[in-house]
């Protein structure tokens, strides 16, 4: 069995000298002598690095890039890997990238900075934001939905992921996303991160949905009728345009 990428960052993490010391806590010897970092020092002083590292293949960097992910939950590592992938146009990179994102959003113990990333970065417009949600969500729900298997989302991995996904995509453009969201409203257990969805879409920062489309997929949503925000949004999407 080959090497995970959390080992890979952990190995090239040694070379430079820098090794763990506990939860959240890290070491780096310095000419100065030893030095004790956070996840998120680590991340600043050494994901860069890693990452235009040139004795290493575009995809080892990557790897250690994800591994660095994985053993830091730090935002500024998957700030890092957004430039990474910006100066590159090898497919296989991107592919890599979109899957070990899959696999984090999918993890019982969910990235932090990945679900940060994707409200402030890749929705926003990380390469593109239609990109960054076809490969989290679109892409695969369209396919599960043609195929008649929405019942794999009702718990699990998947699950998991795509919960997280809809909660994020606010700042989709809802030409984008309409359609994702009416097949997740078909799954009763997505139905509070649809709301939740429809709710980023309406008042978040960049928020975007067309008010009737949206109402009606509102209507579809089996929630509590005591649901915070229920009413105010309903009110909200049925009120005359401007």
């Amino acid at each position: 069995m080959g090497t995970t990428e959390a080992e890979e960052a952990l190995r090239w993490l040694a070379d430079v000298e820098v090794t763990p010391l506990g939860p959240a806590r890290w070491q780096e010897i310095t000419p100065a002598g030893p030095v004790e970092l956070t996840d998120d020092d680590l991340a600043q002083a050494w994901a860069g690095t890693a990452l235009h590292d040139d004795e290493l293949s575009p995809m080892q960097r990557l790897r250690i890039g994800l591994g660095l992910l994985e053993v830091t939950d730090a935002f500024w590592v998957t700030a890092e890997l957004g430039f990474f992938l910006q100066d590159r146009s090898d497919p296989a990179l991107a592919a890599a990238f979109w899957a070990g994102c899959r696999r984090r959003l999918e993890s019982a113990e969910p990235s932090v900075a990945l679900r940060v990333a994707m409200v402030t970065d890749y929705f926003l417009g990380f390469r593109s934001a239609e990109e960054a949600f076809n490969e989290l969500i679109g892409n695969e729900m369209r396919a599960l939905r043609a195929g008649r298997r929405l019942r794999d989302l009702a718990g699990g991995p998947l699950h998991r992921r795509f919960a997280r996904v809809l909660a994020a995509s606010g700042s989709v453009r809802w030409a984008y996303k309409h359609d994702v969201y009416a097949a997740a409203a078909e799954v009763a257990e997505l139905h509070p991160a649809v709301f939740d969805a429809l709710l980023a879409s309406r008042h978040g920062s960049y928020g975007d949905l067309e008010p009737v489309a949206a109402l009606a997929l509102l209507d579809r949503l089996d929630l509590p009728p005591d649901t915070e925000h229920l009413a105010a949004l309903r009110a909200a999407l049925a009120a005359p345009q401007p």
